[in-house]
Parts: C-alpha cells; structure tokens; sequence
C-alpha cells in the first residue's frame, strides 16, 4: 500500500513545485532554504565575530579605540542606508539575481577586509560590506515569500528566524576560537565558503519579480537617493550620539539632513509614476500596524541585549564572552521552536502570538533586571533567558512571515527592505535614548549603574507592553483563504477542480470524473 500510494510523496511534492512554488520538504525547498540562510546568517556571523575580534585588530594594525569603534560603525550606516534600495532593486530586477549579486558583492568585501594591510583599507571594505549586506538581506527573505507554496512559507520564515539566531549565537565562540587560532583575518575570510555555498543553491530557485517591472517602466532614482539620504546619516547619528553627545555640531547636522531628506522622500513617493516605496503597502492595514510592531519590539530587544551585557560587565564583573552568551539558551529555544511557531500562526493567524510573545518579552526584561552585583547565571540569568526564549518564538516568525504576508507578492522585497529598516532603525534609536534617560550615561559606581539598568529595563518593559497593545488592537481577526477552485459541485459533491495546493494529485488527474 505504501508503494501504491506513499511512494509518490517527492512526485506530489514535484508536481505542487511545478504548479507554482517549492516545498519545504522536498530537496529543492531544504536548498532553497539553506541558500537564504548561509546568505543572511553571514552578516549575523561577521557582526558577533568582528566584535570579538577588534583587539586583535588594533594590536595588528596599531590603532586606538576610536578607528576600533569605526570598524563596527562604519558597516551600519551603509546597511541601513541602502536596504530599502536593495528591496526595490529585487522586486525590480530579480530577487534571485539582486540576492546573488549582493552575495558575490560580500564575499568580495570579506575578502577584502581579511586582507586589509591598513586601517583606512579595513574601514573602507567595511563600507562596502555593508552595502552588499543590504541587497542580501531582503533578498534573502523576499525569495522565501515568493518562492515557497503558500502553506509553506510561514514555517520557512520560522526556521529561517531560528537558524539565523544560531549563526548569531555561536559568532562569539567562533570568533574567540578564530582570533586565538588562525588569526582575526580569518574572522572576515570565514564568510567565503559560505557565500559560495548560498550562491551556488540559489540556481535551484526560481527567479521572480514585479509584474510592472517586466512590462518596463523607469526606476525611481531619485527616490532611491533621497532614502539613503534620509536612512544613512539618521543611523550614524544614532550610532555615534552615545560618544559625540546630541548637541554635537555633527550630529545636528545629521539629523537634520535625514529629516529633510525624509520629507522630500515622502514627497518623491506620493508624486512619482514609479515610486520605489509604492502607496499601497501602507494602504494595507495589516503591514502598518505590523511595522509599528515591529519598530517597539526591536526597539526592546535592541536596549536588552546591549543592557544585560553591559550590567553583567560592568556590575557583576563577567567577562565579555561569559556575559555575551549569558542568553544563549534563548537562541537555541528559536532554534527548535520557530519552523513550528510559524506553522502555529498560519494556522490561528498571528495576532495571539503578537500579543502573547511581547507580553513574555516584558516578563523577561522584568525577571532580568534583577541582576546586580552579585547575579549567579543558573538563578538569576537563566529563568529570564528562559522567558525571552520563549517571547522569541512567540513572535519573530510570526511578525516576520505577517508582514510578508501583508503585501503582495509583487513588493515582498520591497516590504521586507521598509521592515528591516524600521526594525534597524527601532533598535537604534531605542539604544540612543534609553539609556540616557534612566540615567545610565551619568551613573557611577555599581550601585548607580544597577539602579539606572533597572530603570532602563523597566522603561523597555514597557515598549513590550505597547507592542502587545497594539497587536491587539490594530490587527484584523484572520479569514478563511479563499480557495483557489474555479467550479464547485453542489455542497453533497466535491470540487470539479481541487486546489493544487491543497489537493495535489486530484489537481493532475483533471476533472473527467466528476
């Protein structure tokens, strides 16, 4: 009977591919899948083992804490800038082809900051990696929506959330281990196989694009400028306020600069023919409330992890790589549970784990801001590293695959370079103004540092807590799918034409029967 009937489980799966879109459990979808991880896990990778590694660098290259500090900075600004462009140029000329391009564009630049003879070289490579970082990454994402069958996607976009949160999980170690042994170059290097890797799978996905793309039409250019106007001085601001201050003369100019940039862009946007922000993705109700979510609850996770590594360092007295994965169990609790939290919310629709997860991301934040002077990992940090794990598989797969979903396939890229951007931009701000609100910039002493760490964790509570409000409030109860049959037998009789979907093999035996 299994011969019979079980056997043809690939040819089912092939002919659902073959119908329109891949399959999560064939061979084609794990490589599709893989392909879209190696690509974006890298960025995540390079980020934790640079980290690591900038001792090592300024032994090597005999530089000082500040041009240090300009090896992580530099690399954002150019991210944040160009990631809005990098979702528009998929939608408009390939996703595959802008994801393959932005990897090659990568992997040229780790290389060229694995070699990097001087500081100014190193520095200027980092620019450009951040640049090829901005296609990949909604790239990376875009191709899943509109690659994989619908009823696939959502647990696609979960297990794509927690195999990135592992690449991040394991870049402290991979980058100590690195720098200890062959050296901090390899910290750069270590990107290339894998890239290779993502763009040698990505041939067995398929190339997709905007409809209105294929029929022609001029590409928004100067809209394209006016974002990396408005997006890269706002996130160097940000970046380097905590250092300079925010009367600083640099830093005015700055924001100011992004501001008029910003109002022209919506100007450019409500008025151009083709715009590079199309109107109708925040004529959808769902990818508005979806991306002010996600703006509080970047912003939360953003100030938590920068603050308890910061208390642990500075009042508990770890060491860098102690309290830099002192929430590791987190990441593994994604790394099992996100693939079956997104196939949750397919099918109950997201809003109960948009409410749930923010509220168990402010219990977390609550728990931890216990920590003090004397924290112990297994009673202090465990139990809330618990609670954030499970907060993370809450709501990251689903908020992520929503705000895919909330769009078009024509403008998934587009709609994942606007969530990135407003989630990047979230963590940023958020990172400038919470800590020197609760008083943490000024505090002295380990007394004063713990007293203002809990004020500041208390503060993002709250953000959590609004995210929840939000959701609750601002997202629509799901609706039934509509079917994709075409003619229906009477409500005793079965469908002349099943969903390919759903029914794959009635689908290819036609309708002769009925």
């Amino acid at each position: 009977m299994r011969r019979a009937y079980g056997a043809p489980e690939e040819a089912t799966m092939a002919t659902v591919e073959a119908a329109g879109g891949l399959v999560l459990r064939s061979t084609r979808g794990r490589i599709a899948l893989l392909a879209s991880v190696a690509a974006s896990a890298t960025a995540m990778l390079d980020a934790t083992v640079a980290n690591v590694a900038l001792p090592a660098i300024a032994a090597d290259l005999d530089t000082d804490v500040a041009g240090l500090q300009w090896v992580i900075t530099g690399y954002l600004p150019t991210l944040a800038s160009f990631i809005l462009l990098g979702g528009a140029l998929g939608d408009r000329y390939g996703r595959r082809r802008i994801f393959v391009v932005g990897s090659v564009w990568f992997g040229i630049a780790s290389l060229l900051c694995g070699v990097a003879p001087s500081l100014p070289f190193l520095l200027a490579a980092r620019v450009l990696q951040g640049a090829g970082a901005a296609l990949v990454a909604p790239s990376s994402l875009a191709l899943l929506q509109a690659s994989f069958v619908r009823g696939d996607r959502a647990a696609a976009v979960g297990a794509w959330s927690g195999l990135g949160g592992l690449a991040a999980a394991i870049g402290p170690f991979l980058g100590g281990w690195l720098v200890d042994g062959p050296g901090w170059r390899w910290a750069f290097l270590l990107n290339l196989p894998l890239l290779a890797a993502a763009v040698v799978a990505a041939r067995v996905i398929p190339e997709s694009r905007e409809p209105r793309a294929e029929a022609g039409g001029a590409f928004d250019l100067l809209g394209a400028g006016l974002a990396v106007a408005t997006l890269g001085p706002l996130t160097w601001a940000l970046t380097t306020a905590p250092d300079l201050g925010w009367t600083d003369p640099a830093i005015l100019g700055a924001v100011l600069l992004s501001t008029a940039a910003g109002v022209g862009f919506v100007v450019r946007q409500r008025r151009a023919v083709a715009p590079l922000v199309p109107g109708l993705l925040f004529q959808s109700r769902d990818f508005t409330v979806l991306n002010g979510v996600t703006f509080l609850l970047y912003a939360a996770l953003g100030v938590e992890f920068f603050l308890v590594v910061f208390q642990l360092q500075v009042s508990a007295g770890w060491s860098a790589l102690a309290s830099g994965t002192a929430l590791l169990p987190a990441t593994f609790l994604m790394l099992v549970g996100s693939a079956r939290s997104g196939r949750l919310a397919a099918r109950i629709g997201p809003r109960p784990q948009l409410v749930i997860g923010p509220l168990l991301l402010a219990a977390a934040l609550l728990v931890l801001s216990r920590l003090d002077a004397d924290a112990d990992w297994l009673t202090d940090v465990a139990p809330g590293a618990i609670l954030f794990g499970l907060a993370l598989v809450a709501f990251v797969a689903p908020l992520t695959a929503s705000v895919m979903g909330s769009v078009d396939d024509a403008h998934v890229s587009t709609a994942s370079g606007v969530n990135n951007a407003v989630a990047r931009t979230g963590g940023l701000l958020a990172v400038a103004l919470i800590p020197a609100l609760a008083g943490l910039t000024t505090a002295a002493g380990a007394a004063e540092v713990t007293d203002a760490f809990r004020t500041a964790m208390r503060l993002t509570a709250g953000l959590a807590v609004l995210a929840a409000a939000v959701s609750a409030v601002g997202l629509r109860r799901p609706e039934a799918e509509p079917s994709a049959r075409e003619f229906h037998c009477a409500v005793d009789g079965p469908p002349l034409q099943p969903d390919p979907e759903r029914c794959p093999r009635a689908a290819t035996q036609g309708t002769s029967a009925a």
